[in-house]
Parts: structure tokens; C-alpha cells; sequence
């Protein structure tokens, strides 16, 4: 374990499977906040601690881990998280603030989470 970060994304799956023509929706990542002096990225297989707020395509919020005042802890690269976050927060720097937009297919897929992602 090379690292420990505290990291705070901003969740935006989208929950439906869009297709435009033969393509599906991709990840989308966006800086929300940037470091300036960033010696270390995140990498598969550490141990990321975060504050995160997840939100459907139309707004609704449907977990936050800021009103637990508790950051989620896990292991990057290694299946804990969905697809989306294993991907979309690779070479992030500590106090980074990110925004992922997550297909279904890297989000909860065509099942969702009832009763709170459909």
C-alpha cells in the first residue's frame, strides 16, 4: 500500500443506457478543483479515503457520505467500487475534487440499486 488520500468526488452516474448510433455513453471526468503541487497520483491498489455525493442524471441526490461527516475508504483498482470510480479516479491528486458522469454499464447496470437507483 503506497498511499493514502483524501479525496472528494462529486457522483453523477447516468442510470440508463444511451445509445447514440452504434456508441455507448462513455465516462466522462472533469476537474472540479486542481492541485497545484500533485508529487503523487492515485494508482490501482491504493487505499483511497474520500467524501463523495452520488446524484442521478436528473439531480436527485441518492447518497452523500458528507452528512455522515464519515469518508468512504477502499482499495482503488480492485472490484470494491463500481467500474466508474475504479476508472475515473486513477492519477487523481490528493485534495483533487473531481465530477464523474458514469454510464450505467460502469455504474450499477441495467439492475440499479432499488430503491434508490432504478
Amino acid at each position: 500500500m503506497r498511499l493514502y488520500l483524501f479525496l472528494a468526488v462529486t457522483l453523477m452516474p447516468l442510470l440508463t443506457e444511451v445509445v447514440y448510433g452504434a456508441e455507448k455513453k462513455k465516462l466522462q471526468i472533469g476537474i472540479k478543483k486542481r492541485v497545484e503541487n500533485c508529487p503523487i497520483k492515485s494508482r490501482k491498489g491504493d487505499v483511497l479515503n474520500m467524501h463523495y455525493t452520488g446524484k442521478l442524471e436528473d439531480g436527485t441526490e441518492f447518497d452523500s457520505s458528507i452528512p455522515r461527516n464519515q469518508p468512504f475508504t477502499f482499495t482503488l483498482g480492485t472490484g470494491q467500487v463500481i467500474k466508474g470510480w475504479d476508472q475515473g479516479l486513477l492519477g487523481m491528486c490528493e485534495g483533487e475534487k473531481r465530477k464523474l458522469v458514469i454510464p450505467s454499464e460502469l455504474g450499477y447496470g441495467d439492475r440499479g440499486a432499488p430503491p434508490k437507483i432504478p
